[in-house]
């Protein structure tokens, strides 16, 4: 890392938040933490962390009201989140995302997927281009152009729709973001005003058939939406 990033954990479980404060200050991170919303969203205005990791289900104000302040401040609006959640709580990691968070990660997890998750969302801010003022986003054998509305697998071209290329332009200008369904019908809607959510899937169908052997790239995140693989 070219400086030492900080990171803001919220987490009110003593065993949990011990493994990953030991984690990463051993990958050389900083780490304030905090064991409930309010203390923490104090410390993030003081400290400016580079991302907060934040759970869920705590005391008091919940995790969802303390991304939701967050991404209302000034300040900490650009801060990036990701949400740590119990495996059952599919429909709070998809209001947190569409509040603003990144990504999430769901308990029990491995030390190595927490480094590499924290490491794909850190990357894709440090990019510091906003997706809006991009003309063409380059991945592994996609390219995509957006003056020209052209998309190339393996150097050959891909025919999509207006809507099929607002998705993907979607996922791949953030690549490990995962987007819900509604979040990609607000990006894709444009002139189609009739998409809704479970038209998306549909669409995704589509998109994954012309894209050929690249097809694997776009993921299904299971009862949440969709990402491009990072």
């Amino acid at each position: 890392m070219s400086k030492r990033e900080k990171i803001a954990v919220i987490e009110d479980e003593a065993d949990i938040l011990e493994v990953v404060q030991y984690n990463l200050r051993r990958e050389g991170y900083l780490v304030v933490s905090s064991r409930n919303g309010e203390e923490g969203l104090e410390r993030i205005r003081k400290e400016n962390p580079d991302l907060v990791l934040l759970d869920l289900m705590l005391p008091g104000m919940d995790g969802l009201e303390v991304c939701r302040r967050l991404k209302r401040g000034q300040g900490t609006a650009d801060i990036p989140i990701v949400m740590l959640t119990a495996r059952d709580s599919e429909a709070d990691i998809v209001a947190g995302l569409e509040i603003g968070a990144d990504d999430y990660l769901t308990k029990p997890f491995s030390p190595r997927v927490l480094s590499a998750r924290l490491r794909a969302v850190l990357r894709r801010w440090d990019l510091g281009e906003p997706q809006a003022e991009r003309t063409s986003i380059a991945a592994d054998g996609i390219t995509l152009d957006k003056e020209r509305r052209e998309v190339t697998v393996a150097g050959k071209r891909v025919e999509l729709t207006y809507t099929e290329f607002e998705i993907i332009w979607l996922l791949a200008g953030s690549p490990g973001k995962v987007f819900t369904r509604a979040r990609i019908v607000d990006a894709a809607r444009g002139t189609d005003a009739a998409i809704t959510e479970r038209a998306i899937d549909v669409r995704l169908v589509g998109l994954r058939r012309k894209l050929g052997a690249a097809a694997g790239r776009i993921e299904t995140v299971r009862g949440v939406g969709y990402r491009f693989g990072d």
